[in-house]
């Protein structure tokens, strides 16, 4: 249990971290621990949480508004994490449909498979404009 509390609050940090731009998506999720928040589904519901954070950053430099909902969704999901709560049902039920498809439920991974699982939900293409060399996006 007190493993569980310690993740938590570990990611409660990054998201305060990518909210006040002291660390890029990419960097917190690749901090993210994933192994250990299999049993957790708060802290992958908040893996999702800052997925669609940054898959929605080009509405949210087009719809201040938007922008304002999605960094109090995110504050709130920081602040309950950092207490080691539990996020409520509704958070966690938000993101169920996307469980199956999440590094935190696999049990070995590579970084190129990361990304690749990063780039999915985000809608991007293997052919569009970013590119994967030895699981570097460019």
């Amino acid at each position: 249990m007190d493993e569980i509390i310690k993740n938590r609050k570990f990611v409660s940090e990054l998201i305060f971290q990518v909210l006040t731009e002291r660390k890029t998506v990419r960097e917190a999720l690749s901090q993210y621990p994933s192994f250990e928040c299999e049993s957790d589904r708060s802290l992958e519901a908040a893996w999702h949480a800052i997925v669609h954070f940054e898959a929605d950053e080009d509405i949210r430099a087009k719809d201040i508004e938007y922008a304002e909902a999605q960094n109090e969704y995110l504050e709130f999901i920081a602040f309950t994490l950092q207490k080691g709560n539990e996020l409520p049902q509704n958070i966690i039920d938000e993101y169920r449909d996307y469980y199956g498809e999440t590094l935190v439920s696999k049990k070995e991974h590579k970084p190129k498979d990361w990304w690749e699982m990063l780039l999915k939900p985000l809608n991007i293409k293997k052919n569009g404009k970013l590119k994967m060399e030895d699981g570097k996006l460019f």
